[in-house]
């Protein structure tokens, strides 16, 4: 696919919000990434913004979980048990999403980041539990949300952060920012798998997927600031990432 200049602008512009939005929320990025290229940057195929946006988001995701990791807020266990489980998870579900009207996709997409973002608002309040770990006694919860939100994941061809911190807190107990940082390795897995699976079908626009990506690392350290600074406050950064979900799902069905 050739794009104007201007659109490859728009794509480095849309990759720093994108950036930011994984920095500070772990899943934003997913959310936007496909709304921005359809909407803003412009790519015609739905289907060709889902597998670019896919690429783009786990590599961002992979550079924001570096900044995550150095400050302690990763829970190796739990992230790579979760990964591990939904990875063929999102291999599924992106090989029956390429076989669904891309239109129909990006209304299921929003319809179900409505259902998450009240969920999220809800349950904006609670704070978790510093220590929560991975046991034997909850693994087979971390091992079915896993599988589970993979499916979703490439179903949608999204990272799922959105749905993997929501699912983290519920399988472990622990903190949003804990949720946040390992939710990232998730993010990248889920991400590459959806894409490679697209990349198969010609399906990702390479060159897009970069200039996303250069947008993405600066504003994703400008992320993973902000979301040291909201942590502090209770129940700050729940609310910001479940009004997100709820503004852009809206967005999605006007437009849709």
């Amino acid at each position: 696919m050739l794009l104007e200049p201007i659109q490859y602008g728009l794509g480095a512009l849309s990759g720093g919000l994108v950036g930011f939005t994984l920095g500070l929320f772990g899943g934003g990025g997913s959310i936007l990434a496909v709304p921005l290229m359809v909407y803003m940057v412009g790519v015609p195929n739905p289907h060709l913004a889902i597998g670019t946006s896919a690429f783009a988001v786990a590599v961002n995701a992979f550079a924001n979980l570096l900044g995550h990791a150095r400050f302690g807020n990763v829970k190796w266990r739990c992230a790579g048990l979760y990964s591990l489980a939904g990875i063929m998870g999102a291999f599924v579900g992106s090989s029956i999403g390429k076989m669904i009207d891309g239109q129909h996709l990006l209304i299921l997409f929003a319809l179900l980041m409505l259902v998450v973002g009240a969920l999220m608002f809800i349950r904006r309040g609670e704070e978790g539990d510093p220590n929560a770990q991975c046991s034997r006694e909850n693994a087979p919860k971390v091992i079915a949300f896993g599988g589970l939100t993979g499916a979703f994941s490439g179903f949608f061809g999204i990272g799922g952060g959105f749905l993997i911190v929501p699912s983290l807190i519920a399988a472990t107990g622990m903190p949003i920012l804990s949720a946040v940082g390992s939710s990232l390795l998730a993010v990248t897995a889920f991400g590459l798998t959806t894409s490679l699976n697209y990349a198969y079908s010609g399906l990702v626009d390479w060159g897009l997927a970069f200039v996303f990506i250069g947008g993405g690392v600066v504003g994703g350290l400008l992320g993973a600031f902000a979301a040291r600074k909201l942590a502090a406050r209770k129940g700050a950064l729940n609310t910001v990432f479940a009004l997100l979900i709820l503004v852009v799902a809206g967005y999605m069905l006007l437009k849709a």
